[in-house]
């Protein structure tokens, strides 16, 4: 297994992550995961207390896929998915019309970049997924006590060290729950679609765990 990242998720609304035709993508908000995830990398995703106060896990992803330079928003196939909220014009990308998230101008900045050089213009793809939405729990608490810890702690801009033995916690969460849950999507969003897929302030940019909290 690669790196781990795990976050809060100040909102669940269908636009990050999003979920249709057997695909999780990541192609807004939190841009440095989206930057620097890679495929093999495993996501987890946890509800901020703004969001259910519990903490329930949302979703746990493997990244299977990631398209850089914003081909995402060029590619026919994808078009149709929530999160596809951007498209190729001919000085760069401009929101669509038709886009149901992020409609203040500067989140284009946010999610893709300066131009020319758009360099937050990563999406992240996922075949192997277990997405929970609204059918998330707890649950996990009970067993996995580091991880409940660490997800607790787990603040705004906060990096995230991961212990060898927490790491090894992750690893047996994600393995638990692809055993207990066969289907992919196990919920739905918990919130409605929003024109603010996040919280900026609170949520996006989270650092990925790597090597010695959680003791």
């Amino acid at each position: 297994m690669g790196n781990i990242y795990f976050y809060k998720l100040t909102r669940d609304d269908g636009g990050a992550p999003c979920v249709r035709n057997g695909i999780l993508s990541l192609a807004i908000c939190k841009p440095f995961i989206r930057a620097s995830a890679k495929i093999g990398d495993m996501i987890f995703g946890f509800a901020a207390n703004s969001l259910s106060p519990d903490n329930r896990l949302i979703y746990i992803a493997r990244v299977t896929g990631k398209l850089c330079d914003g081909e995402y928003y060029k590619m026919r196939r994808y078009q149709n998915r929530g999160d596809c909220i951007y498209k190729a014009v001919e000085d760069g990308f401009a929101r669509r019309t038709d886009a149901k998230f992020h409609d203040s101008p500067e989140n284009l900045v946010h999610d893709l970049g300066q131009a020319p050089r758009y360099e937050r213009a990563n999406v992240l793809l996922s075949d192997d997924f277990r997405y929970f939405g609204d059918h998330g729990s707890a649950d996990y608490k009970r067993e996995f006590r580091r991880i409940m810890r660490a997800v607790e702690q787990l603040a705004r801009g906060h990096r995230v060290h991961l212990s060898e033995i927490l790491r090894e916690e992750f690893e047996r969460l994600a393995a638990d729950q692809w055993k207990q849950v066969p289907r992919k999507v196990a919920g739905r969003p918990i919130q409605a679609p929003s024109h603010i897929a996040c919280h900026r302030s609170r949520s996006c940019g989270v650092v990925p765990a790597s090597s010695d909290a959680g003791k």
